[in-house]
């Protein structure tokens, strides 16, 4: 899967985790808007759209599209 294969699937309800220097990651949606939860202490970024997830949300101050490389694995 690729970057903007993930994001339409985000778009369309599916939610995933994924791990960035060991931390745990879960992305995921309700009725009110698409969140990016870092696992381990609960810290949630809440978006409107999935596109704004990826693009705004951070990971040590990285966006999800820029720390693509290193987590793609978790989305084969």
């Amino acid at each position: 899967m690729n970057i903007d294969e993930l994001i339409q699937m985000v778009g369309c309800g599916m939610e995933y985790n994924f791990y960035v220097d060991e931390k745990e990651y879960w992305i995921s949606h309700n009725k009110e808007g698409y969140y990016l939860t870092r696992v381990e202490d609960s810290f949630s970024q809440d978006f409107d759209t999935a596109e704004e997830l990826f693009e705004k949300g951070r990971i040590n101050g990285l966006s999800i599209i820029e720390l693509w490389d290193e987590i793609k694995e978790y989305f084969q």
